[in-house]
């Protein structure tokens, strides 16, 4: 792995940020960039997006976190956004790339900038997959994980009357993204992705289980055995992460010391849907905040 840290200006508020750059040793590159705070002991949230989502999407998050105490460090998935190669050029890959390979460059590139911070994960729907599954192969790594609209995409997860609607959508995605190498976009998923990925996605669906391609560990396993604070946020307008599957997956880690958050017409966050809290960003955010500082639950 390589990495640099250089300025970078560009027209764009996201673009304007602070950026460390690095390489995977299988050539994948990654821009990272930071929104530090002045203690260099703040806690670090790194934020992880769904898939086929950019991470400057999450600036209005990235800011209120920042102005809540946190430093914040944002990247995109492999294939995504600012990593290189691009999706159409990139060789096939799958959760175990993201996981194993991808994850473990870009927490030392930030454990390397901030080395007096703890580390907090922060992921969106894919993103809250990686953050958990990483975390719980490398838990001396991580302080905390927060999710939101991250749930098992298990068939049997969802309400009873979504099961037949979630079994052949989700594996009819694994089917093309099997024959084609990529899924396109559409049916659930807002753009295209890697095809592996999408395979990975549609297996665990089908059997609620967490074993990826070639990957090198006993995922299930290692998420029972997971013992960190976890944040578990659902939304009561999110069709893809619904209250259901958030459930389902915090049953999996059973052992985790975990927060439940489901987000409903009785709170301050408005905008509800799977990608539509993010413009509320300044409700959410200072609640994350507080639940990483003193473990208070959010209202």
């Amino acid at each position: 792995m390589t990495t640099s840290s250089k300025s970078d200006e560009r027209p764009s508020e996201f673009g304007a940020l602070e950026e460390l750059r690095l390489t995977t040793p299988d050539g994948a590159g990654f821009v990272i960039r930071l929104l530090p705070h002045q203690d260099p002991a703040a806690p670090v949230v790194l934020m992880l997006p769904a898939m086929a989502m950019k991470a400057k999407f999450y600036l209005p998050m990235a800011k209120a976190l920042a102005a809540a105490g946190c430093s914040v460090a944002t990247v995109d998935l492999r294939a995504q956004g600012e990593s290189t190669p691009k999706l159409g050029d990139a060789p096939n890959f799958g959760y175990r790339e993201l996981l194993e390979v991808d994850m473990p460059a870009i927490v030392d590139a930030v454990g390397a900038r901030f080395p007096q911070a703890p580390l907090h994960l922060f992921g969106h729907s894919l993103g809250g997959q990686v953050a958990l599954l990483f975390s719980a192969t490398a838990p001396h790594r991580v302080s905390s994980v927060t999710i939101i609209g991250t749930g098992s995409v298990y068939w049997k997860a969802f309400e009873r009357r979504r099961w037949f609607e979630a079994l052949w959508k989700i594996q009819w995605i694994g089917l093309v993204a099997r024959f084609t190498g990529r899924w396109p976009g559409g049916v659930l998923i807002p753009g295209a992705m890697q095809g592996r990925v999408m395979a990975d996605w549609s297996r665990h669906s089908l059997t609620s289980h967490y074993r990826p391609r070639g990957g090198s560990y006993d995922y299930d396993r290692k998420l029972a055995a997971l013992k960190l604070p976890v944040l578990a946020i659902s939304l009561d307008e999110d069709p893809l992460g619904p209250k259901s599957n958030v459930d389902f997956l915090c049953g999996r880690a059973a052992t985790a010391d975990i927060t439940r958050w489901h987000i409903d017409a009785s709170s301050a966050v408005v905008h509800r849907d799977h990608f539509q809290w993010i413009k509320d960003s300044t409700v959410i955010g200072p609640r994350i905040a507080g639940w990483l500082r003193d473990g208070q639950p959010p209202r």
